[in-house]
């Protein structure tokens, strides 16, 4: 089995896990990606450059595919996955009552579904590598408390943040970690997106017109290595997010309050 230490990352074509790719590969890692986003990809891999990435298209929904696209990335590392990091997502914002059967079902596929998978199928190969190996799941400010105008999204989130708390306790005799990024607003492509089908609005202009902070896309990335060697379970990124985390556990019924005043847009990662 090589030395060098391998990670394959889904949503690895852009946005935060184009962030984590670049991050590990400069400090010396071998980088798989995943994707339905051939172009997004080929473009991470020249921005890695020195042949340490490897390239995967799939999609996170097929339960087969995950085994084929760990098992050829495995192949290329040598033998060794050391942090699988479940990153691919979608936003949907708008209230539920606009929300189509198919966006709900798409999301919760995605989101939710996929990172089941990616977590079931992952198992064996960061068996290989334990103690110390590591499922990095990304969450969301909106797996801390309900946001209003995202329901469906914030229930994948904290249905993401119910996996990695319990794949910390089922894992911890094989010395695999489970840890979670729960990003706020981070300039990404996503924010570019319109939040449902019912709106043109992208959520980047939902955000700043609510006076919502963006974060630079290196924060996540940087929390992602530091969940990954660290122990904390659940890392919040941005200002959004650790508000929400210290009003959730200290004032809740305030935060309560007013989350129902503010009525505040997706929040996406």
């Amino acid at each position: 089995m090589t030395q060098k230490k391998a990670i394959f990352i889904t949503g690895g074509g852009s946005g935060i896990g184009r962030a984590i790719a670049l991050y590990f590969a400069e400090r010396g890692w071998f980088v798989g990606l995943g994707d339905v986003d051939a172009a997004g990809m080929k473009e991470t891999e020249r921005l890695i450059g020195n042949g340490f990435c490897y390239s995967h298209k799939f999609d996170v929904r097929e339960r087969a595919a995950w085994d084929e696209a760990l098992g050829a990335f495995a192949t290329a590392a040598g033998g060794r996955i050391d942090v699988m990091v479940n990153n691919a997502g979608i936003p949907l914002g708008g209230v539920l009552a606009d929300n189509t059967v198919g966006e709900i079902e798409r999301c919760l596929d995605i989101n939710l579904k996929g990172v089941l998978f990616g977590a079931q199928a992952v198992y064996p190969h960061l068996q290989k590598t334990a103690p110390g190996s590591c499922l990095l799941n990304t969450s969301s400010a909106a797996g801390i408390y309900g946001t209003a105008g995202s329901s469906v999204y914030s229930a994948t989130k904290f249905g993401v943040r119910a996996i990695t708390e319990a794949l910390d306790g089922e894992w911890a005799e094989d010395g695999i970690k489970s840890r979670s990024l729960m990003p706020s607003f981070i300039d990404t492509p996503l924010l570019k997106h319109a939040p449902n089908a019912a709106t043109n609005q992208a959520i980047e202009t939902i955000v700043r017109d609510a006076g919502l902070e963006i974060t630079p896309v290196l924060e996540v990335a940087q929390a992602a290595w530091d969940a990954v060697h660290g122990e904390k379970l659940h890392t919040t990124v941005g200002k959004t997010a650790k508000q929400l985390a210290f009003g959730s556990r200290w004032m809740p019924e305030r935060l309560r309050r007013q989350m129902k005043n503010s009525r505040r847009p997706l929040v996406a990662r």
